[in-house]
């Protein structure tokens, strides 16, 4: 499929609704009390035939083609995407340092210095709120992390395979002079002359307690005004030359890791800086790119057990598919038929009214899957009052299983 870390352009004006329209989705599939829409689908798959006429350029039967290759799994990659975050969640997996090292990455690539503005920024370019947007891109980080605590762990490459890699192609780890930084900022945004010269005071203060010693995350933690940094340490996204303000510039690149700079008087405030790490630009050595290659050795070997692990987490989940879409990834023997259901409400339903039904908490109900009882497992909450009571369910003396994992699909 197209990279999912992609940052897709909105390529068609999106009109929102008015506000006494509500617009209904069908639902397509159920997992673990979350839902897939016709909606997702459909726009997945504008997507998909969007990037094949604006960036390949294709037309016709060969367009056509195309989309239906990279279509006919959709419904498979949003089952598998929701399953491993539903995991990486079980798991208490976390990656907002990681989420807020790549959007702050991609504010300074886009030179767009403003928070705010660069929501607007986001909301142009994807055409999605700043918000769900992020919400995407932390549930790609807890798919990848996932996938490597479950899978990419379990996979040993001999050092003296990766080594050969390395001296293979060396060219490709070639890199141009670069810095790691974190920062501390002291606001002064909407404040009285008497209020900057106290911020100015404490940025000093702040300073000469970093040089002696204290820890730079800990002061960061306590001190800065800049929240998004803020909860990662205050770590900034690399920095090559040409990217920063010159008079930050000339300081930093001179320093060696681990200096202090004197606080930057910017428009919001004051900026302090630590230098965490800086390389020169040339030839990585095989330690710094060690990771990478291991990573880039491993992918056929994860992508071999994608599927069955898939498969597993299918089976330990309650899944069902409404007539009219295909799970091609369900797992053999698996009854995931829709159930008709008698219900006081149409079908459709809105996403809001789930979330919102879901909060409240009524007439909570788990239906257990035959044979994937664990009686020690903690019953998840998921909320069916909305859906009113399954027709003829057969009776059962199984208790509920343990709530399935999160997931997202990886093409195989």
């Amino acid at each position: 499929m197209i990279c999912r870390y992609v940052v897709l352009t909105a390529f068609a004006l999106r009109l929102a609704p008015a506000a006494d329209v509500r617009v209904v989705e069908e639902i397509a599939a159920k997992v673990n009390g979350e839902i897939v829409t016709r909606g997702e689908i459909t726009e997945q798959r504008r997507l998909v035939e969007t990037y094949f006429r604006q960036e390949q350029h294709l037309s016709g039967t060969q367009l056509q083609a195309a989309i239906d290759e990279q279509t006919k799994d959709i419904l498979r990659e949003k089952i598998d995407q929701i399953l491993l975050v539903q995991k990486a969640k079980e798991l208490d997996l976390n990656v907002d340092s990681e989420v807020t090292r790549r959007l702050l990455e991609l504010q300074v690539l886009s030179k767009v210095a403003d928070a705010e503005k660069f929501h607007d920024y986001i909301r142009e370019q994807t055409g999605m709120p700043f918000e769900e947007y992020k919400q995407k891109m932390t549930n790609e980080f807890l798919v990848h992390r996932v996938v490597g605590q479950e899978i990419g762990m379990h996979v040993t490459i001999p050092e003296a395979d990766l080594r050969k890699y390395y001296e293979e192609h060396k060219s490709e780890y070639v890199r141009k002079e670069q810095i790691y930084l974190s920062q501390i900022l002291i606001s002064t945004e909407g404040k009285t002359p008497e209020q900057i010269a106290t911020a100015e005071k404490k940025a000093k203060e702040l300073v000469g307690r970093a040089r002696k010693g204290e820890k730079f995350t800990e002061l960061v933690q306590a001190n800065s005004d800049d929240q998004e940094t803020a909860r990662n340490g205050g770590q900034l996204p690399p920095y090559s030359r040409g990217m920063m303000a010159k008079d930050i510039e000339d300081v930093v690149f001179k320093e060696k890791k681990g200096y202090v700079t004197d606080a930057f008087r910017r428009p919001q405030g004051f900026v302090i800086l630590k230098v965490d790490e800086r390389y020169e630009a040339g030839q990585a050595t095989f330690d710094e790119v060690k990771e990478a290659i291991q990573d880039k050795i491993s992918e056929p070997q994860i992508a071999a057990r994608m599927r069955p692990y898939l498969t597993k987490l299918r089976q330990a989940s309650f899944l069902e598919v409404k007539d009219g879409y295909i799970d091609s990834g369900a797992a053999p023997g698996q009854d995931t038929r829709w159930h008709e259901i008698a219900q006081l409400k149409p079908q459709t339903t809105t996403k809001e009214e789930v979330a919102a039904q879901h909060k409240k908490r009524k007439h909570l109900l788990f239906i257990p899957i035959p044979g994937t009882v664990d009686t020690n497992a903690k019953r998840p909450d998921v909320d069916t009052s909305q859906l009113g009571d399954r027709k003829d369910q057969p009776q059962s003396d199984a208790s509920s299983p343990a709530p399935a994992p999160a997931a997202t699909p990886i093409k195989q």
